[in-house]
């Protein structure tokens, strides 16, 4: 069959397109751009002081940025590459999550034991809910029925209905909980215990545990094993696990909650993103100023890309 010339561009304009991966940068205030083809990075854009969770808006459009020492959440227009407006987030922001319809922003206030719902068309606080010590990791279920604050101190999961804004149940887990992950169904939360060293698996329904995690790797002393960061494939098949500074991110099989495999991977790795539809696994190397890119079919680390001091926080636009 004939291609035209206009068919051939079209394909050769599909081949080069490429997600955008943005990484924030604690010690620069900075968020470096970078081009999942290439793997280059491609900007530099500077935000406010120490920013360190990122999240993309539903229309991935303006990126959300914890400006933990400025106290607020920047609203960074895309387009103009310029912040547009700072949200009344609460006092140190650190880790936050957007309800799926896109409006409500849950944020996890370390420093004042809360959880502040910001309305982002309004730019108003909607709501402060009172938690356990040090609130750290936050997340919405798929549904946008259930938020989760983990308190680093308490050792709880607190559960919230995001209708009544009010704490429906609270789930011990090991010492101080750091990240949470819904399933792409919403059914488990994966919950990571930086000092416990493990990962629990809850099941939503009930709230309670169904798997602990551990992790050991030769030559590696145990209190280094570090679990922050968590990612799940969508097809169900593995969880990745950062280990902070083990500097190695655990593969595990998602349905028999077995380690498959350790990669090394830069110093004290912290967050993590999938780019290239889970081709490709972004991870942010706080120590080692870079971020390893994991090719997720064949569980090998491809490259280390240098970005800015401290890499903390990773979002990606997605070509499609």
């Amino acid at each position: 069959m004939k291609r035209t010339a206009l068919s051939v561009m079209l394909l050769l304009g599909t081949l080069v397109q490429a997600d955008t991966v943005f990484i924030s940068n604690e010690k620069d205030n900075t968020i470096s751009v970078i081009d999942s083809k290439t793997q280059k990075i491609i900007d530099t854009i500077r935000v406010g002081q120490r920013p360190r969770g990122i999240v993309l808006d539903k229309s991935n459009t303006q990126l959300y940025v914890c400006a933990s020492d400025d106290d607020t959440v920047q609203i960074l227009d895309l387009k103009s590459k310029k912040v547009i407006a700072n949200l009344p987030s609460g006092e140190d922001p650190e880790q936050f999550a957007l309800h799926p319809e896109g409006q409500e922003l849950y944020i996890a206030n370390e420093n004042n034991a809360m959880v502040t719902v910001v309305d982002t068309q309004k730019r108003t606080v909607l709501k402060q809910i009172q938690v356990g010590l040090e609130p750290e990791g936050m997340a919405v279920s798929p549904d946008g029925k259930l938020a989760i604050a983990t308190t680093e101190t308490s050792n709880f999961l607190h559960w919230i209905d995001t209708k009544t804004k009010k704490i429906i149940h609270t789930t011990l887990v090991d010492q101080r909980p750091r990240y949470i992950q819904f399933s792409k169904n919403g059914d488990k939360v994966w919950a990571s215990s930086e000092i416990g060293g493990t990962v629990m698996v809850v099941d939503t329904a009930t709230k309670k545990s169904i798997a602990r995690i551990g992790f050991a790797i030769p030559g590696i002393f145990k209190d280094q094993i570090q679990p922050v960061g968590i990612r799940l494939t969508s097809d169900g098949k593995y969880a990745f696990v950062a280990l902070g500074p083990a500097n190695h991110v655990a593969v595990v099989d998602a349905k028999t909650y077995k380690v498959i495999k350790y990669l090394l991977v830069g110093k004290r790795v912290w967050q993590m993103a999938f780019a290239e539809n889970e081709r490709q696994l972004y991870t942010t190397n706080g120590i080692s100023g870079d971020v390893s890119v994991i090719d997720v079919n064949d569980l090998k680390v491809l490259k280390s890309i240098k970005v800015g001091r401290y890499p903390w926080g990773v979002a990606v636009i997605p070509t499609n």
